[in-house]
């Protein structure tokens, strides 16, 4: 099943087109790992190393209607976490713990997209970067691109690429996930000790739905340039909400939920492998793809999320609004949290101990399963889907 949601507005929920153009590629050291690894670029045999890029998507779009409407400049400082996180939080679903090396790159309309915004990106990723430090968490600055690009741009795209090292024999590899393990879940929302403000849990990840399904069609009219012109009318700003509204059920406004920045799992993940390496099977960063993010690893299992969190204010007002429906919302969003640890059952409480010391909310949210046959498969409440392995 497609998620005609995010579809229906020029983004593919599930990248099956791309997973088929790269399929023929090589699956590096480790196939079946949540990120490729390949060989140590220092040579060392007992090595290895990853490089990895991603960005903040559409939010990036939000931010400029925040900065429309207020003028300032600093909606877009929370770009810069973004785009790192979702860089260091899959990094991590292999065991990386860095240091890390960043590189970004800004691709913007100078029209829009003044100095004063680029400034703030960058200062946003010195902050993140700073925040990390006080956790032990290595993240260096090697230098980036601001590129003007405004022929292609309506804008502007904030995305990095960071490259890591790490021993052979520390490889997190989502390969292993067998049956009889436990699936731990972090929670995206609530404040953690490492956080400042309170976190909707939306990340990066379905911000086209969210931003068209609930914000109110006068947008599309005060700011065309937000959107792609090849989206239908109907489809555009269709909700019923501004940006300073509040948030049904939250402290937040309905901007400050969707530009709540993506909160980080690297502090209490690893403080998890530090003391429980050995007995934490796979880690999966539930972005692209949603809670169905799974089955795209391992063979033959039986994915069932039995126990999630409740679904978080932001993702409610979403389903609310009806014009998704529920199977398709965890397909497109992490819905209560956004990793997982595939681990043996006798360290879960401990897991869970140890993300309460950070403040952040954990729990068993399911198990594994043996799948009779080559495929792989998801349960969640009534919902279920299979995809056969190759």
């Amino acid at each position: 099943m497609t998620a005609e949601a995010y579809l229906s507005r020029g983004v593919s929920p599930t990248k099956d087109d791309v997973k088929a153009a790269v399929s023929k590629q090589d699956q590096g050291l480790f196939p079946g790992s949540f990120c490729k690894i390949i060989e140590d670029p220092a040579g060392d045999p007992e090595w290895c190393a990853a490089f990895h890029a991603d960005g903040a998507g559409t939010k990036s779009s939000l931010a400029y209607l925040m900065y429309s409407e207020t003028s300032d400049p600093s909606w877009f400082r929370g770009i810069a976490q973004d785009s790192l996180v979702m860089n260091t939080d899959d990094l991590v679903a292999i065991g990386a713990i860095g240091p890390f090396f960043l590189s970004n790159t800004i691709g913007r309309n100078a029209h829009r997209i003044p100095g004063q915004i680029l400034k703030e990106i960058i200062s946003g990723y010195d902050e993140v970067i700073a925040n990390f430090a006080d956790y032990g968490v290595e993240i260096i600055m090697t230098g980036g691109e601001t590129a003007d690009v405004g022929d292609l741009v309506r804008t502007v795209i904030c995305d990095c690429t960071l490259m890591t090292r790490l021993p052979r024999n520390r490889v997190i590899n989502s390969a292993n996930i067998i049956p009889g393990l436990d699936i731990v879940g972090l929670a995206s929302t609530g404040q953690t000790t490492y956080e400042k403000h309170e976190n909707s849990g939306i990340s990066s990840n379905g911000l086209t739905a969210a931003r068209h399904l609930l914000l109110d069609h006068s947008y599309a009219k005060q700011y065309p340039e937000s959107y792609s012109e090849t989206v239908p009318e109907d489809k555009v700003y269709v909700g019923s909400y501004r940006l300073e509204d509040q948030l049904p059920g939250s402290n937040l406004s309905i901007g400050q939920a969707l530009l709540s920045p993506t909160r980080s799992y690297l502090p209490p993940v690893i403080a998890m492998l530090d003391q429980h390496r050995e007995d934490i099977r796979a880690i999966i960063h539930c972005t692209g793809g949603g809670q169905v993010k799974c089955i795209d690893f391992s063979r033959g299992i039986r994915y069932v999320k039995n126990n999630l969190f409740p679904i978080p204010p932001l993702f409610k007002a979403i389903l609310d609004t009806g014009e998704v429906e529920a199977k398709e919302m965890y397909q497109i969003f992490n819905m209560g949290h956004r990793i997982e640890l595939y681990c043996r059952p006798q360290i879960s409480s401990a897991l869970i101990e140890i993300a309460a010391s950070f403040n952040l909310e954990a729990r068993i949210i399911g198990h594994t399963e043996s799948c009779a046959g080559n495929r792989n498969e998801v349960q969640i409440n009534d919902f279920s889907w299979t995809k056969l392995q190759d």
